[in-house]
């Protein structure tokens, strides 16, 4: 870890910190579709790291607090902490503990959590053998690619830089994807997620990296094509405004619409941080696992050093999350 430059480390830093704001600062409006209603809530324009009102899917959680996704990716962290290599079985394990209602667990409840809980439990009350943890929910949204910078970090930081064969973290990736989402389609959204991310860690700015992952892509598989062919119409809308984009693309939690509203929102807004993380939630509908790949891919790219630092305070895991990066000497 302290062969890593110090621009590698601040890239890293910033993805895996960009990734928790931009889950953060979306919290008060997350899965709010009409837009108006957001426009009318808040007549001054978004700031960040509203509170959820009354009635909301996150009401009771505080400014600076998580969504599911965010508190998911900090079990991750968490989990990943202090060991050398990943293991599903570890993080399994501690997701299933933390993230379930009946244990305590008092944020939202997705399909994905759902399905692997009863994956989980179906697999203990019929088998003496360990579980494997490679049997979650069928499902095709957000909640793996929304966590993946902290396993990019992790996987960097104990390969001591980037790596040279991409294979190993891949496969890193699929193994932790069906951890939570055992879908093909997840799958392939997550390798491109991951792709992109090594893109911009190693310097290439993020209109070339996107290109550059696009070309990447295997033209035999069929999601892969899919995934390049979300690339481009994102891509083709960059002239529009991110809440255009995102209704002509997809407001709604499955990848097929959501990442290619993330990389317009990205492409669009280029290195400017909160424009795009603000522009993305005023879109509305899944703003908040949007934002979360919006804010790893421009920390990625611009490091940590040039993320606002007023919103890194407002984050209330703040200490924790840079305590843990410190240890993986970042």
């Amino acid at each position: 870890m302290n062969d890593m430059n110090l621009q590698l480390k601040n890239r890293l830093k910033g993805m895996v910190l960009g990734q928790f704001l931009g889950d953060a600062a979306s919290l008060g409006v997350h899965w709010i579709y009409n837009t108006k209603d957001i426009e009318d809530a808040h007549p001054e324009g978004l700031q960040g790291f509203e509170v959820p009102a009354e009635g909301h899917y996150h009401a009771g959680k505080f400014a600076g607090d998580f969504t599911h996704y965010g508190d998911a990716a900090g079990v991750l962290l968490d989990a990943l902490a202090e060991q050398a290599t990943f293991d599903a079985a570890s993080f399994g394990g501690a997701f299933v503990e933390k993230m379930d209602p009946g244990k305590g667990y008092t944020g939202y409840f997705d399909a994905a959590t759902r399905g692997t809980l009863e994956n989980f439990k179906n697999h203990v009350e019929v088998s003496n053998d360990p579980y494997d943890f490679q049997g979650g929910a069928d499902d095709d949204q957000l909640a793996t690619i929304s966590s993946l910078a902290v396993l990019v970090a992790f996987y960097v930081a104990r390969n001591n830089g980037l790596p040279d064969d991409r294979s190993e973290i891949l496969k890193q990736v699929e193994t932790l994807t069906r951890v939570r989402q055992n879908n093909d389609r997840a799958i392939a959204y997550c390798k491109t997620h991951t792709r992109l991310l090594l893109e911009l860690l190693a310097g290439r700015d993020i209109h070339s990296a996107f290109h550059h992952v696009e070309e990447q892509l295997d033209t035999d598989s069929t999601l892969d094509l899919e995934v390049r062919r979300k690339l481009k119409e994102a891509f083709q809308l960059k002239h529009k405004s991110t809440l255009e984009a995102t209704e002509l693309l997809g407001q709604s939690c499955p990848l097929i619409c959501s990442f290619p509203s993330a990389v317009q929102a990205t492409v669009k807004h280029n290195e400017d941080f909160p424009k795009a993380i603000l522009e993305s939630a005023k879109a509305g509908g899944d703003n908040a696992g949007r934002a979360a790949m919006i804010g790893s891919w421009i920390g990625a790219r611009i490091g940590a050093d040039a993320l606002p630092h007023e919103w890194i305070g407002k984050l209330n895991r703040s200490a924790q999350i840079r305590a843990i990066l410190k240890g993986w000497g970042f």
